[in-house]
């Protein structure tokens, strides 16, 4: 089974007979609290070299996005651009989260896909406009919010229960959820407006993908994100030492939390240039954070990344297999009600073509370009960010380029294939170290 949490490779637990201490306690074959940087470093490279690459094909990608494209168009690296990255990537970042879940429970060469996502957040954007409008019935807004999501959960139940309990594959349920619910969203839009587009009439759901920060409090969010990640990091390399399991080296630890601080920062330091921090980057912050912490921290997180390790291992230690993956649809569902709120609300409405386009492509190759293994039981929350930032900017240079709608595809497609290739290419050396 993969490892669900942030730890690197060069902090596992290494079984050798000779690993044991004096006290009859194992540590990795060496003084964990006495690590030094270079040996950190020398693991971390024969991790990556074992099939362990992390985040370092995002970093590559990034940079080379960031120089291709700030060559070829002085206004992709300007302030304002970037903070409609942050704009344009929201609601592909809320989708690909729910995604994740579904392709960390995938086993083995049967892989456990969701082609309906971005129907079902349609779905969900649809109800959402449809009982605000004044009047008609009027709703309050959050009382649209919450019957939004719980349309899409339920939705993400009934695929599990057909995928589960019907022994319906996965690929074939949600690709006839695609069509049923674009269906679904097509007559509800124009049953409503004859010309197929109702548009979102209260301030505060428009204000949920358009509203920014004062620079004051774009300031206080990322200096606290900083001491939190800090603290969290200082936190942990102690409680791994104290308990003489392998830890990070102060250094890499202090390296890591300055990195930390200098992307955060600087991020909160461009937006504010511009017209600040958005709102919905910090809902989308929390969100993260919550579902790395139920994905790392928890039974349920260690139960799904179990499940797709290896279905029939987990069932013989004990897992509910079928209740695992009925939840992780759920969860899916829940989180595309919620990218579809944010998705029309960006929009500022909902029409019959909402959902559609190249949502779903760019959905599925954010979870899978930020580093989710289509294998199953490998990869993180943090990945569905990671992948939509890379995705939303491609995307994002090429509208500014004015490139045609058919280079755009052939290119994410490119982008896609290239992803799943590194993915197929560090299993197959994972495999053969025994580390898969």
């Amino acid at each position: 089974m993969s490892d669900q949490t942030d730890d690197t490779p060069a902090e596992t637990d290494d079984q050798s007979p000779d690993s044991a201490d004096n006290s009859g306690k194992r540590t990795a074959g060496f003084d964990a609290p006495h690590e030094t940087s270079g040996q950190y470093l020398n693991h971390r490279l024969n991790a990556m070299r074992a099939g362990e690459l992390g985040a370092l094909p995002i970093i590559i990608g990034l940079i080379g996005i960031a120089i291709v494209f700030g060559m070829l168009e002085e206004q992709f690296l300007t302030a304002r651009n970037f903070t409609n990255l942050l704009l344009q990537m929201a609601p592909i970042s809320f989708l690909a989260i729910g995604v994740v879940f579904i392709l960390l429970i995938a086993d083995g060469e049967v892989v456990s896909i969701d082609l309906s996502v971005a129907f079902v957040a349609a779905v969900g954007g649809t109800v959402l406009v449809l009982l605000q409008r004044p009047n008609d019935p009027g709703w309050p807004w959050w009382a649209c919010i919450l019957a939004a999501i719980a349309v899409t959960t339920a939705i993400g139940l009934l695929h599990s229960l057909i995928i589960t309990k019907l022994g319906i594959p996965s690929f074939i349920t949600t690709l006839a959820g695609l069509l049923v619910w674009s269906g679904v969203v097509l007559m509800l839009t124009t049953q409503f407006s004859s010309a197929g587009t109702i548009r979102i009439q209260d301030d505060t759901l428009v204000g949920l993908a358009s509203n920014f920060l004062p620079d004051w409090l774009g300031w206080s969010i990322g200096v606290a994100v900083v001491i939190v990640y800090a603290a969290a990091q200082l936190t942990r390399m102690r409680s791994r030492q104290q308990r003489g399991l392998n830890a990070k080296p102060l250094a890499i630890v202090l390296g890591q939390i300055v990195a930390v601080a200098a992307i955060t920062l600087g991020a909160v330091s461009i937006a504010n240039s511009d017209r600040g921090v958005p709102q919905v980057t910090v809902t989308l912050a929390v969100f993260l954070a919550f579902w790395t912490f139920i994905a790392s921290k928890t039974a349920f997180g260690r139960h799904i990344y179990a499940v797709g390790g290896n279905d029939e291992a987990a069932r013989r230690a004990g897992i509910n297999v079928d209740g695992v993956r009925i939840a992780v649809f759920m969860v899916n569902g829940f989180m595309a009600g919620v990218g579809g709120i944010i998705l029309v609300s960006r929009l500022r409405s909902v029409a019959t073509n909402t959902g559609g386009g190249n949502l779903l492509l760019n959905v599925i190759a954010a979870a899978v370009i930020g580093g989710t293994s289509l294998f199953g039981g490998h990869g993180r929350v943090v990945s569905a960010f990671y992948g939509a930032l890379v995705i939303t900017s491609i995307q994002n240079g090429m509208d500014l380029l004015g490139m045609a709608s058919g280079t755009k595809f052939v290119v994410t497609g490119i982008v896609l294939l290239l992803a799943v290739l590194i993915d197929s290419v560090s299993k197959r050396r994972r495999s053969a170290r025994g580390l898969a």
